[in-house]
């Protein structure tokens, strides 16, 4: 199933928000992996995480009974940097089902319209 125009606005979107989200949990986990995330990034996180299951749908989430995360009890900072790493490559994982090379560039399939895209990551799963 090729994704829509208004689907790849949203990955490309998703996917810069995430990998940012996971720069910053990365920094955090060293300095304190057993800290629990503030409510207000976690509010934030939550957003995004709901976003991407929209979008990978159960063929590509990374976790069939993971939604978000809940604000009552609050995870770590290596907890949530753990689950996003999942979406990272879940989300690599639909680009990469989803580009084909076209000459020298990847772009997106199907549409009439050809939409340029980076090549995806290298997939470890």
């Amino acid at each position: 199933m090729a994704l829509k125009f208004e689907q790849i606005e949203t990955f490309e979107k998703l996917h810069t928000q995430i990998d940012g989200v996971y720069a910053e949990l990365c920094i955090l986990s060293k300095k304190s992996p057993d800290g629990a995330i503030n409510q207000f990034k976690l509010k934030l996180i939550n957003q995004i995480i709901a976003s991407a299951n929209e979008l990978l749908g159960e063929p590509y989430k990374p976790f069939n009974d993971f939604v978000i995360f809940n604000d009552e009890d609050l995870p770590t900072n290596s907890d949530v940097a753990f689950i996003i790493s999942q979406y990272i490559k879940c989300l690599e994982k639909l680009k990469f089902d989803n580009i084909e090379r076209s000459g020298r560039h990847w772009c997106w399939r199907g549409g009439s319209e050809r939409i340029t895209s980076s090549p995806a990551r290298e997939l470890y799963l």
